[in-house]
């Protein structure tokens, strides 16, 4: 059973709530053991120092609402903090698996955030972007959580792939370097 730890990150106001979910959950025919962690409403987090959760999660969503220019800006904070080439604070060598979110669709007559500048700040970080509105759209909600969890596994499986075990990579290095081994006399 694989885990997969979420962070959903984003301002106060932006419809999110301070909670830890856990849930087991059935995807493609793997059992996951998915934890979302929403730590942004504390006050304690105001600072913003993401140490912590940069390296406890797998993938990040990131949350503004698309009626509050400042939230895309803390938005857009929060996307550099985790996009930093200091791989070091990463929780894996990987590039974690993020996705912007613009919530409050439903609020679109008092728009601040176009949708092209939400999808521009995605692609220029390497980001999957949607907008929706949370309270309204419970479908799109549980099909954004899929994506990024494929996004999740889809990187699970690529550092499978590039780190093999210690003892098999060197073995492989020295025969690549110095040809196959002889049997011993």
């Amino acid at each position: 059973m694989n885990d997969v730890k979420l962070a959903v990150l984003g301002g106060e106001g932006t419809g999110k709530s301070e909670s830890i979910y856990s849930k087991h959950l059935y995807l493609e025919g793997k059992q996951l053991n998915l934890e979302v962690y929403d730590p942004c409403s504390q006050p304690q987090k105001a600072k913003f120092s993401l140490t912590s959760e940069l390296h406890w999660a797998d993938g990040f969503v990131i949350v503004y609402d698309i009626s509050d220019r400042s939230s895309f800006a803390f938005a857009k904070a929060l996307i550099y903090r985790i996009r930093e080439p200091q791989t070091s604070h990463c929780k894996r060598a990987m590039e974690s698996a993020v996705l912007l979110v613009g919530n409050k669709q439903d609020l679109c007559h008092v728009r601040e955030v176009g949708w092209e500048e939400g999808q521009k700040l995605a692609l220029d970080n390497r980001c999957q972007f949607c907008e929706l509105s949370a309270a309204e759209q419970s479908l799109e909600v549980e099909m954004m959580f899929i994506r990024i969890i494929k996004d999740i596994l889809t990187n699970f499986k690529l550092k499978e792939r590039r780190r093999p075990s210690g003892s098999k990579s060197m073995a492989k290095l020295i025969n690549n370097v110095f040809g196959k081994r002889r049997k011993s006399v």
